[in-house]
């Protein structure tokens, strides 16, 4: 099984740096992967994006040094299987309430003896029946990891029982979702506090704090903070801010775009 880049970052004492690919024109992944970016985020939650979509999009990243993070909805167990057998090494799990919970998604995302995955054997992650049950289904647990997202202030209180959860590798605060159940859209400070004290009891619990950073002076707070992992970049809006500073320049020139 191909190894992961950002459990060997972490190893390293390392952050780790993800670029979300919303776009799923293969060409995209595999350029972001040619150009050393450490993770590529999958979203299958509020995407169309398919499995068999999704797959030819980690194919294409194979041919760089990316690893891949794909996202399924809430309960969908059966679908992270298959995300995995795709050869994403990780998985981000969306709305993550409580510890029970968590232990149902390494359940399903990990083989024996930490969880009850099923094998197949002849996917991209094996590669293709290449291995033996044995070693494949051993390096498959090394070599993936599992996210849990917390979306609330419930799961917030949680967060240090979530992250003590054997076979749950990182905490991923989303400060988007948070804002909105936390009647907090106005009010920055109480998300970022939120996200701060979910750090140190992620931290505390010896897991990886991860979250999205809108600035470079965002992501230096959470890495001074110990996040090992964080989201900044997103190909629309590389490609939206790419288009309205060309069309700045043009303006000068006499073109109108009103």
């Amino acid at each position: 099984m191909r190894k992961s880049r950002v459990k060997a970052a972490w190893a390293a004492g390392k952050p780790v740096h993800c670029v979300h690919c919303s776009l799923t024109d293969p060409s995209v992944a595999e350029m972001v992967s040619l150009m050393g970016a450490h993770c590529i985020w999958i979203d299958m939650e509020h995407h169309a994006t398919s499995v068999e979509t999704a797959n030819q999009m980690m194919r294409a990243a194979r041919v760089g040094k990316a690893d891949i993070m794909a996202r399924p909805g809430k309960g969908e167990f059966m679908r992270m299987g298959r995300m995995l057998e795709a050869g994403a090494q990780g998985i981000m799990y969306p709305r993550c309430d409580d510890a029970v919970e968590a232990k149902e998604v390494v359940r399903w995302a990990k083989f024996a003896p930490l969880g009850e995955r099923g094998a197949d054997m002849s996917n991209p992650d094996n590669p293709y029946a290449f291995n033996a049950l044995g070693p494949y289904t051993r390096h498959a647990n090394e070599e993936t990891f599992l996210a849990m997202q917390i979306e609330s202030p419930s799961a917030a209180k949680k967060a240090g029982e979530i992250a003590s959860v054997e076979g749950v590798d990182m905490l991923f605060f989303g400060p988007s979702d948070y804002a909105l159940l936390d009647n907090a859209l106005d009010k920055p400070e109480r998300v970022r506090e939120a996200a701060t004290q979910v750090c140190k009891d992620t931290v505390a619990a010896g897991k990886v704090f991860a979250t999205v950073c809108k600035s470079p002076e965002e992501a230096r707070y959470f890495v001074d903070m110990g996040a090992k992992f964080l989201y900044f970049g997103h190909d629309l809006k590389f490609i939206r801010a790419g288009v309205a500073q060309l069309m700045e320049q043009l303006k000068p020139i006499g073109f109108d775009f009103e």
